[in-house]
Protein backbone atom coordinates (compact mmCIF):
# COMPACT_ATOMS: atom_id res chain seq x y z
CA UNK A 1 0.00 0.00 0.00
CA UNK A 2 1.13 3.47 -0.98
CA UNK A 3 1.86 6.07 1.69
CA UNK A 4 -0.86 8.99 1.40
CA UNK A 5 0.50 12.25 -0.01
CA UNK A 6 -0.74 15.84 0.45
CA UNK A 7 0.29 18.99 -0.23
CA UNK A 8 2.74 21.23 1.95
CA UNK A 9 1.69 24.54 0.82
CA UNK A 10 3.92 27.75 2.47
CA UNK A 11 3.80 31.33 1.48
CA UNK A 12 6.43 30.46 -1.80
CA UNK A 13 6.30 26.61 -2.19
CA UNK A 14 4.08 23.67 -2.62
CA UNK A 15 5.91 20.57 -1.58
CA UNK A 16 4.48 16.97 -1.78
CA UNK A 17 5.15 15.05 1.09
CA UNK A 18 4.06 11.60 2.80
CA UNK A 19 2.10 11.85 5.50
CA UNK A 20 4.44 9.36 7.47
CA UNK A 21 6.79 11.81 6.90
CA UNK A 22 5.16 15.11 8.71
CA UNK A 23 5.67 13.87 11.95
CA UNK A 24 9.81 12.30 11.25
CA UNK A 25 12.00 14.42 13.17
CA UNK A 26 14.44 13.82 10.17
CA UNK A 27 12.63 14.55 7.10
CA UNK A 28 11.34 17.94 9.14
CA UNK A 29 14.82 18.82 9.61
CA UNK A 30 15.69 17.71 6.10
CA UNK A 31 12.94 20.36 5.12
CA UNK A 32 14.82 22.56 7.02
CA UNK A 33 18.17 22.43 5.38
CA UNK A 34 16.26 22.47 1.87
CA UNK A 35 14.97 25.99 3.14
CA UNK A 36 17.62 27.20 4.12
CA UNK A 37 19.92 26.33 1.40
CA UNK A 38 17.47 26.67 -1.34
CA UNK A 39 17.29 22.78 -2.94
CA UNK A 40 14.39 22.35 -4.82
CA UNK A 41 12.31 25.02 -3.23
CA UNK A 42 12.49 29.04 -2.77
CA UNK A 43 15.03 29.69 -0.01
CA UNK A 44 13.20 31.21 3.34
CA UNK A 45 14.67 31.22 6.42
CA UNK A 46 11.40 31.78 7.93
CA UNK A 47 10.34 28.20 6.70
CA UNK A 48 14.00 26.29 7.74
CA UNK A 49 13.22 27.89 11.35
CA UNK A 50 10.12 26.41 11.41
CA UNK A 51 10.59 22.75 10.30
CA UNK A 52 13.95 22.76 12.78
CA UNK A 53 11.84 23.86 15.68
CA UNK A 54 9.60 20.77 14.87
CA UNK A 55 12.40 18.54 14.73
CA UNK A 56 13.97 19.78 17.29
CA UNK A 57 11.14 19.72 19.79
CA UNK A 58 11.02 15.92 19.02
CA UNK A 59 14.60 15.90 20.40
CA UNK A 60 16.67 15.62 17.23
CA UNK A 61 20.00 16.58 17.75
CA UNK A 62 21.06 18.14 14.38
CA UNK A 63 18.09 19.61 14.29
CA UNK A 64 18.83 21.21 17.82
CA UNK A 65 22.36 22.06 16.24
CA UNK A 66 20.43 23.61 13.26
CA UNK A 67 17.98 25.73 15.35
CA UNK A 68 21.05 27.19 17.62
CA UNK A 69 22.77 27.88 14.70
CA UNK A 70 19.76 30.33 13.63
CA UNK A 71 19.50 31.69 16.77
CA UNK A 72 23.32 32.25 16.88
CA UNK A 73 23.06 34.11 13.73
CA UNK A 74 19.68 35.56 14.02
CA UNK A 75 18.37 34.67 10.76
CA UNK A 76 14.39 34.37 10.55
CA UNK A 77 14.74 34.59 14.64
CA UNK A 78 16.29 37.33 16.64
CA UNK A 79 20.18 36.80 17.58
CA UNK A 80 20.02 35.50 21.05
CA UNK A 81 23.22 33.95 22.40
CA UNK A 82 21.60 31.97 25.59
CA UNK A 83 18.98 30.49 23.30
CA UNK A 84 21.48 29.35 21.00
CA UNK A 85 23.30 27.79 24.01
CA UNK A 86 20.38 26.08 25.20
CA UNK A 87 19.82 24.37 21.53
CA UNK A 88 23.42 23.69 21.12
CA UNK A 89 23.75 22.17 25.01
CA UNK A 90 20.36 19.65 24.51
CA UNK A 91 22.22 18.46 21.13
CA UNK A 92 25.58 18.50 22.85
CA UNK A 93 24.26 16.12 25.63
CA UNK A 94 23.44 13.69 22.87
CA UNK A 95 26.74 13.57 21.45
CA UNK A 96 26.44 15.56 18.02
CA UNK A 97 29.60 17.12 17.40
CA UNK A 98 29.05 19.94 15.75
CA UNK A 99 27.02 21.49 18.76
CA UNK A 100 30.01 20.05 20.91
CA UNK A 101 32.13 22.54 19.00
CA UNK A 102 29.39 25.35 18.58
CA UNK A 103 29.10 25.09 22.32
CA UNK A 104 33.29 24.90 23.31
CA UNK A 105 33.31 28.18 20.87
CA UNK A 106 30.33 30.09 23.08
CA UNK A 107 32.09 28.78 26.20
CA UNK A 108 35.54 30.04 24.39
CA UNK A 109 33.93 33.43 23.77
CA UNK A 110 31.73 34.11 26.25
CA UNK A 111 28.46 34.11 24.41
CA UNK A 112 25.18 33.47 26.27
CA UNK A 113 27.45 31.80 28.84
CA UNK A 114 29.98 32.95 30.85
CA UNK A 115 33.52 32.47 29.53
CA UNK A 116 34.75 29.08 30.74
CA UNK A 117 38.52 28.05 29.29
CA UNK A 118 38.11 24.38 31.21
CA UNK A 119 34.65 23.76 29.55
CA UNK A 120 35.63 25.24 25.84
CA UNK A 121 38.52 22.96 26.15
CA UNK A 122 36.28 19.98 27.24
CA UNK A 123 33.89 20.59 24.55
CA UNK A 124 36.25 21.08 21.58
CA UNK A 125 38.17 17.69 23.01
CA UNK A 126 34.96 15.79 22.66
CA UNK A 127 34.14 17.26 19.30
CA UNK A 128 37.48 16.86 17.51
CA UNK A 129 37.42 13.16 19.42
CA UNK A 130 34.53 12.38 17.31
CA UNK A 131 36.06 14.05 13.89
CA UNK A 132 34.95 17.34 14.11
CA UNK A 133 37.65 19.29 12.02
CA UNK A 134 36.85 22.63 13.24
CA UNK A 135 37.09 21.69 16.47
CA UNK A 136 40.35 20.14 15.72
CA UNK A 137 41.49 23.43 14.37
CA UNK A 138 40.61 25.28 17.34
CA UNK A 139 41.92 22.85 20.20
CA UNK A 140 45.36 22.40 17.40
CA UNK A 141 45.92 26.72 17.73
CA UNK A 142 45.08 26.39 21.79
CA UNK A 143 47.93 24.01 21.72
CA UNK A 144 50.00 25.54 20.10
CA UNK A 145 49.72 29.26 21.55
CA UNK A 146 49.00 27.94 24.72
CA UNK A 147 45.82 29.54 24.91
CA UNK A 148 43.84 27.60 27.91
CA UNK A 149 46.00 24.62 27.91
CA UNK A 150 49.22 24.51 28.36
CA UNK A 151 51.91 24.92 25.31
CA UNK A 152 52.20 21.62 23.25
CA UNK A 153 53.05 21.53 20.05
CA UNK A 154 53.06 17.73 19.56
CA UNK A 155 49.59 18.44 20.46
CA UNK A 156 49.23 21.15 18.04
CA UNK A 157 50.45 19.02 15.40
CA UNK A 158 48.35 15.81 16.21
CA UNK A 159 45.00 18.11 15.80
CA UNK A 160 45.63 20.59 12.71
CA UNK A 161 47.05 16.75 10.88
CA UNK A 162 43.78 15.58 11.30
CA UNK A 163 41.89 18.67 10.45
CA UNK A 164 44.21 19.06 7.62
CA UNK A 165 43.67 15.50 6.19
CA UNK A 166 39.97 16.45 6.04
CA UNK A 167 41.34 18.85 3.45
CA UNK A 168 40.89 22.40 5.71
CA UNK A 169 44.01 24.08 3.79
CA UNK A 170 44.27 26.55 6.87
CA UNK A 171 44.76 23.33 9.03
CA UNK A 172 47.38 22.32 6.35
CA UNK A 173 49.28 25.96 6.94
CA UNK A 174 49.77 25.64 10.49
CA UNK A 175 50.87 22.37 10.97
CA UNK A 176 53.84 23.12 8.17
CA UNK A 177 54.39 25.73 10.32
CA UNK A 178 54.51 24.53 13.66
CA UNK A 179 56.78 21.67 11.96
CA UNK A 180 59.51 24.17 11.25
CA UNK A 181 59.32 24.98 15.37
CA UNK A 182 59.61 21.53 16.27
CA UNK A 183 62.22 18.94 16.70
CA UNK A 184 62.69 15.51 13.91
CA UNK A 185 61.59 13.47 17.64
CA UNK A 186 58.73 15.84 18.20
CA UNK A 187 57.50 15.89 14.81
CA UNK A 188 57.41 11.90 14.65
CA UNK A 189 55.60 11.51 17.61
CA UNK A 190 52.86 13.79 16.36
CA UNK A 191 52.65 11.58 13.24
CA UNK A 192 51.83 8.60 14.93
CA UNK A 193 49.36 10.03 17.46
CA UNK A 194 47.52 10.92 14.51
CA UNK A 195 48.22 7.96 12.67
CA UNK A 196 47.14 6.06 16.08
CA UNK A 197 43.61 8.33 16.24
CA UNK A 198 43.28 8.11 12.64
CA UNK A 199 43.33 4.29 12.63
CA UNK A 200 40.96 4.00 15.67
CA UNK A 201 38.49 5.84 14.31
CA UNK A 202 38.57 3.75 10.63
Amino acid sequence: MKNEQIKVTTKTNTLTQDITNLKDANAQNDNGNKYLDGTGVSQDDVEAVKWYRLAADQGLGSAQCNLGNMYKSGRAVSKDYVEAVKWYRLAADQGDNRAQSNLARMYDIGKGVPQDSKKAVSWYGLAAEQGNAKAQINLGFMYYFGRLVPQDYVEAYKWLSLAAAQGYAIAKTNKEMIEKKMTKPQIAVGQRLSSEWFNKHQ
